[in-house]
C-alpha cells in the first residue's frame, strides 16, 4: 500500500489526535485492518477551525491566478501518481483498479476545471433605474468551510469540494468518511506539495463525527457546509446549521428510475444499465435503483441484462480481470441481502445472483430480479449494491407517475429513440439530472445535484464555484 501519513493535517502540519486516539481502516476484500489513522476529537476540530479562520483573510486576498496555479499543479501531481492513488483507493474502498484509475482521472479534472474558473470570478457595474445611482457588484469568498465527504468516491468527492473552495478563496476543514480516510490524507499531502499555504486546508479524520462537526456548525465561525451523504444525516446537519444560518450545499440520497420504452435500442439500453447500475458496484447515489421496462421488451431486456451481469468477475479489486469488488463493509452487504430477500419473499424472480458467497470479504454477486412487487423495500430505499430490480409498465403517464413517486430526485435515466418522447419525459421527471440514452451523467463540467430530498445546490460546472462566493453590492450616488 502507498505510504501515506496517517495523522491529522492541521495548519500545514501533521499531528496526532490530542488524546492520542487512533481508528482502524479495514480492507473490505479481506476484513483485515489495513492501517490505523488518527481519530480526531472536539479539541482537534477546534484547532483545525482555528487554523482555517486564521488563514482566511490572507487567503482571500491571494491573487486568483496564484490560486489557479496551485490547483493546476495539484492536478498534474494527481495524474502523475495515478497508479499509487488507485491502489490506495482500492485497498481502503474495494473498487477494481480499473475503476479506481478512472476515479483518479475524474478527481484530477475537478482541480483543472476549477483552476480555470478561479480566474473568471467577476462582478458588475451599472446604472440603477433612477439614473442617479450606480451599482457596483463584487464577489467575495463566503469564508471558512466545513467539507464532509463520503466513502464511495473518496478522492473525487474531495476534489469536487476542495477545488471550488480554493478557487473562490475559502479556507477549509475537511472531514472524510471514516471508512476511507487515506485518500483524503494523500490529497492533503499533494496540495501541500503543490504550494497550498498552511491553514487553507485542514483534514480531520474521525470516528466521532457528531462530536467533531456539531460544535463547528453551531459555533458561528464556519460559514459554509458542503456535505455529500445520506438524506437522514443531511437533515440533521441542516438543523445544526440553523442556529448560525450556515450556508449549505448538500448532495444527498437518490432513488434513480431507469426507464426503457418500447422503441428503445436494447443494445444501448443494456449498455447504459451496466454503467448506471454497476459503476462502483452499485454504491453510488446516481446508481439506477428502479428499472421500469415497457412490458413488450421487459423479458428480452431482463435476459440480456442478466447475461451481462452474470459474466462479471467478482473478487478483490487488486486482482487482474476483476470487474466487481467487495461492498464497503458487512453492514452494507447485510442491507443488500435483506432487500433482495424481501423482494423474493414478495414474489420476485432471480434471473442471476442473489446468493452471498462464502469466505472472507464483503462480496455480493451481481443480481437481476424481475417480476418485482412495487411494494418491495428495495423500491423505496437506495440499494447501494449490484442489484437490478425490474418492473414493467404500459404507458408514459403511468411510468412517470411511478418514477416520480419518491421523496428523492437526484437523477433519472431514459431510453427511447423518439425525440418528442425523450424531451417530454425528461422535462416531466422530477430530478436534477437526466441521462438520455446514457448511463453516465457525472462530469466536472456539468452541474451535479438534485431536487426534493436529494439535496441543495450544485457541484461542478460553471455554477460550482458560486456555492463558495457571496455578492457584495455598493450603491454609489453620482451628481
Amino acid at each position: 500500500m502507498t505510504d501515506v501519513l496517517r495523522q491529522l493535517f492541521i495548519g500545514g502540519a501533521w499531528v496526532d489526535a490530542a488524546d492520542g486516539a487512533t481508528m482502524p481502516v479495514d480492507d473490505p476484500a479481506t476484513g483485515e485492518i489495513l492501517a490505523r489513522v488518527a481519530d480526531a476529537g472536539p479539541k482537534d476540530a477546534r484547532l483545525a477551525e482555528d487554523a482555517a479562520v486564521q488563514a482566511q483573510q490572507e487567503w482571500a486576498r491571494t491573487a486568483p491566478r496564484a490560486r489557479s496555479e496551485i490547483l493546476r499543479r495539484a492536478h498534474e501531481i494527481i495524474l502523475d501518481r495515478t497508479d499509487e492513488l488507485a491502489h490506495l483507493m482500492t485497498s481502503e474502498m474495494g473498487k477494481p483498479l480499473a475503476e479506481a484509475r478512472g476515479e483518479v482521472a475524474y478527481a484530477a479534472e475537478f482541480f483543472r476545471w476549477f483552476s480555470e474558473e478561479a480566474v473568471r470570478v467577476d462582478g458588475g457595474y451599472g446604472t440603477l433605474p433612477d439614473g442617479r445611482n450606480r451599482m457596483l457588484l463584487t464577489r467575495r469568498p463566503v469564508g471558512p468551510c466545513l467539507l464532509i465527504t463520503p466513502w464511495n468516491f473518496p478522492l473525487a468527492m474531495g476534489t469536487r469540494k476542495i477545488g471550488p473552495a480554493i478557487a473562490a478563496g475559502c479556507t477549509m476543514v475537511l472531514k472524510p468518511a471514516p471508512q476511507t480516510p487515506l485518500s483524503s490524507l494523500a490529497l492533503a499531502g499533494i496540495l501541500k506539495e503543490a504550494g497550498l499555504p498552511d491553514g487553507v486546508l485542514n483534514v480531520v479524520t474521525t470516528s466521532r463525527a457528531g462530536e467533531v462537526c456539531e460544535p463547528l456548525l453551531r459555533g458561528g465561525r464556519i460559514r459554509k457546509l458542503s456535505f455529500t451523504g445520506s438524506t437522514q444525516v443531511g437533515r440533521l446537519l441542516l438543523a445544526q446549521c440553523a442556529d448560525t444560518v450556515v450556508r449549505t450545499s448538500m448532495e444527498l440520497g437518490g432513488n434513480a428510475p431507469f426507464i426503457v420504452f418500447d422503441d428503445a435500442d436494447l443494445d444501448v439500453a443494456v449498455d447504459g444499465a451496466m454503467v448506471a447500475k454497476m459503476r462502483n458496484m452499485g454504491e453510488a447515489c446516481t446508481a439506477a435503483n428502479r428499472f421500469f421496462v415497457h412490458r413488450s421488451v421487459a423479458e428480452e431486456f431482463g435476459r440480456r441484462l442478466a447475461e451481462r451481469m452474470g459474466a462479471l468477475v467478482v473478487g478483490p479489486g487488486t486482482r487482474d480481470g476483476v470487474d466487481v469488488g467487495p461492498l464497503i463493509d458487512t453492514a452494507g452487504r447485510a442491507k443488500v441481502e435483506e432487500l433482495v430477500a424481501d423482494a423474493v419473499e414478495r414474489g420476485a424472480r432471480l434471473l442471476i445472483g442473489g446468493h452471498t458467497p462464502e469466505g472472507p470479504g464483503c462480496f455480493y454477486p451481481p443480481t437481476v430480479l424481475t417480476d418485482v412487487d412495487p411494494g418491495s423495500r428495495l423500491m423505496e430505499t437506495e440499494i447501494f449494491g449490484p442489484v437490478a430490480a425490474i418492473l414493467t409498465f404500459d404507458d408514459e403517464d403511468e411510468v412517470l407517475r411511478r418514477a416520480n413517486d419518491t421523496p428523492w430526485g437526484l437523477v433519472g435515466y431514459v431510453f427511447t429513440e423518439g425525440l418528442d418522447r425523450a424531451l417530454s419525459v425528461s422535462e416531466r421527471l422530477e430530478v436534477g439530472m437526466v441521462g438520455l440514452n446514457t448511463g453516465l451523467v457525472s462530469n466536472p463540467a456539468a452541474p451535479f445535484g438534485g431536487i426534493k430530498q436529494s439535496g441543495l445546490g450544485r457541484e461542478g460546472g460553471r455554477v460550482g464555484i458560486e456555492e463558495f462566493l457571496e455578492y457584495q453590492y455598493l450603491a454609489i450616488p453620482v451628481r
